[in-house]
């Protein structure tokens, strides 16, 4: 070979190999929903948890002041990141700034800016389920699990310092937890028993609760099998969510209301989904049809009364179909509603705008099973 190509070979093969890493890095995709909702809140974070094993969680942000939906945002912000985000998207929430991403299957919890999205660094927490805050400290639920017999394992809560993101605590509550919450120094737990459940071994049916100051369970309070969702609302009332046994007729999906040391009032409605505002909690929940397909149900309840004051949270119209309503959310000001869709579980969702009325605004396509959210406010 001519000596003198072999300098202009070298070149072209930085030039390439410089043009490969900038192609690498995925741009997100940009959709206009028509419609801005301005409002003191910036945006609205969308976690899509995408089909486990795939490898493909994603960040969505809808931009309220244009009404711009940016579709897959964090390998953009974060090009160094060779995995992206991870495996399975499992909660979003943001707190002093920052905007944390419970990835479950990646056993990990990304920490981000909360205005940008660039990563400040991650917590490694196994079978990493949901996360809640108080006074400085995350606390993450775990199913801890893996290998054989993970159903006799005890689940944990990792306490960790939001400033150094190191894990500073750790206790053992009950079976599989899911959501947890803060409440008058207290912190509940919902658990599961999942795994449990699915061997035939019995659901765990208990919210276990701990002692922030010492950072023990002092006890426990019996609900139903199945639990996961929990919130506090105003009044110190905790409302839990039951996912049932859907061959047990006797232990239907339903809510329950609990006073922080019994069960005090319960909802005969299946919830998948609840969210809080003001004196009102907004509940999805999915019954099947005689084909099997999904079925959702939209509804507000009085927190004060208990009672259901509107079975149709968002009205019926030909402009739109659900197909597999997944999560939901209300602006906390605005009123306007937010349904995910995870449609077929393995391609891309939707995301669905209501108004305060339940009227249909618009949709626009999501990454794989959009299902968490959290409101980003004007900083």
């Amino acid at each position: 070979m001519n000596r003198l190509l072999i300098p202009l070979l070298i070149c072209l093969v930085f030039q390439l190999t410089g043009c490969r890493e900038d192609d690498d890095v995925v741009a997100p995709t940009i959709s206009m929903t028509g419609m801005a909702i301005p409002s003191a809140y910036a945006g609205l974070y969308v976690l899509c948890e995408g089909n486990m094993g795939s490898n493909k969680a994603t960040l969505d942000y809808l931009d309220l002041a244009s009404g711009e939906y940016h579709k897959n945002i964090f390998p953009s912000r974060n090009p160094g990141q060779v995995m992206q985000l991870g495996d399975v998207g499992n909660d979003a929430k943001i707190y002093g700034g920052s905007l944390w991403l419970v990835i479950n299957c990646s056993n990990k919890v990304e920490v981000c800016d909360a205005r940008t999205a660039v990563s400040r660094g991650h917590v490694d927490i196994p079978n990493c389920r949901f996360v809640c805050f108080d006074e400085g400290y995350a606390y993450v639920s775990s199913y801890v699990g893996g290998g054989l017999r993970e159903w006799d394992r005890l689940g944990s809560v990792y306490k960790v310092d939001t400033a150094s993101l190191q894990v500073v605590g750790r206790i053992d509550v009950g079976y599989q937890p899911d959501e947890l919450c803060v409440s008058d120094g207290r912190l509940y737990v919902a658990n599961s028993g999942g795994y449990k459940g699915g061997v035939g071994r019995g659901y765990d049916s208990t919210v276990s609760v701990v002692d922030l100051q010492t950072f023990t369970v002092v006890g426990t309070i019996s609900v139903a099998p199945n639990l996961f969702r929990i919130r506090a609302d105003r009044y110190g009332q905790l409302w839990v969510a039951s996912r049932g046994i859907e061959e047990d007729p006797q232990w239907p999906s339903r809510l329950y209301v609990i006073d922080g040391r019994q069960v005090i009032d319960s909802i005969d409605v299946p919830v998948s989904d609840i969210c809080l505002l003001g004196d009102s909690l907004c509940y999805m929940g999915t019954t099947t049809d005689a084909d099997f397909r999904p079925q959702g149900h939209f509804g507000l309840i009085d927190i004060r009364t208990h009672r259901i004051v509107n079975p149709q949270l968002i009205r019926p119209s030909a402009d739109y179909e659900l197909e597999t309503p997944y999560g939901l959310t209300v602006h906390p000001l605005t009123g306007h509603i937010f349904v995910m869709d995870a449609t077929n579980y393995v391609s891309s969702g939707w995301i669905f705008c209501f108004d305060r009325d339940g009227n249909y605004c618009w949709r626009t396509s999501t990454g794989d099973i959009p299902g968490h959210t959290c409101w980003l406010t004007d900083f």
